[in-house]
């Protein structure tokens, strides 16, 4: 089979974006943060290696105690903890919400920064959380957010190849694909396929509306 081309495969993208959007519009967050940019922030962080049902029970707590940066950097971390006890690693990430509260009180008069290199100098902030509240929050999209989902749908599509081994490699391949237009959607609507049609240890796409588009489509189905 010959090498795709880039303007191939940008044209498969964009159909596959178009289909995308029919079946899930914008997609939503499934993270619940009261349109608030600093509960989001919170929420993705606690997200990591968790589920997101799992962070929306113990957000309410967290934030009737802590509703603020402000009231977040005086926390003593321990309290924190006992609070997030139940989600994986919460010692780290109670250290985490802690500090980088009281980075965005002296360094960020205690706003959440619209720019995703500031964002990433908050503890426990990386490239990924950085997108998620780029897009989601400020809708202002400077990258894309790669979990497992994407990272794994970006390599089905082979939108990413094989030397893309790393969450930042993918999402490179992927930025080379997709206008920026398009940034701002593909995270949520990629997690709600990945749950939804293109299951890690199953996929079924037998009934997957963009295998017709995908070169790791069971070929029985198409």
């Amino acid at each position: 089979m010959p090498r795709e081309t880039m303007a191939a495969k940008r044209e498969r993208a964009a159909e596959i974006e178009k289909r995308m959007f029919d079946h899930y519009g914008a997609g939503a967050c499934s993270l619940d943060y009261e349109c608030d940019p600093f509960r989001l922030l919170v929420a993705v962080v606690l997200s990591a290696q968790c589920t997101d049902a799992a962070v929306n029970k113990v957000t309410p707590s967290l934030f009737a105690a802590y509703p603020t940066p402000a009231a977040l950097a005086q926390a003593n971390v321990t309290d924190v903890a006992t609070i997030i006890h139940s989600l994986g690693f919460f010692r780290a990430k109670a250290t985490h919400l802690v500090h980088l509260s009281q980075v965005l009180m002296t360094d960020f008069g205690g706003e959440v920064p619209n720019d995703i290199d500031a964002l990433q100098t908050l503890p426990g902030v990386g490239r990924k959380t950085a997108n998620v509240v780029m897009c989601e929050a400020f809708k202002n999209p400077q990258g894309i957010a790669v979990d497992t989902h994407v990272f794994r749908i970006a390599h089905k599509l082979k939108f990413a190849g094989p030397s893309a081994d790393t969450p930042a490699k993918t999402e490179a391949a992927l930025l080379k694909t997709y206008p920026q237009k398009d940034w701002l959607y593909i995270n949520h609507q990629w997690v709600h396929f990945g749950r939804e049609f293109c299951i890690a240890r199953r996929p079924r796409c037998a009934d997957c509306f963009i295998a017709d588009l995908c070169p790791s489509a069971s070929k029985d189905v198409l």
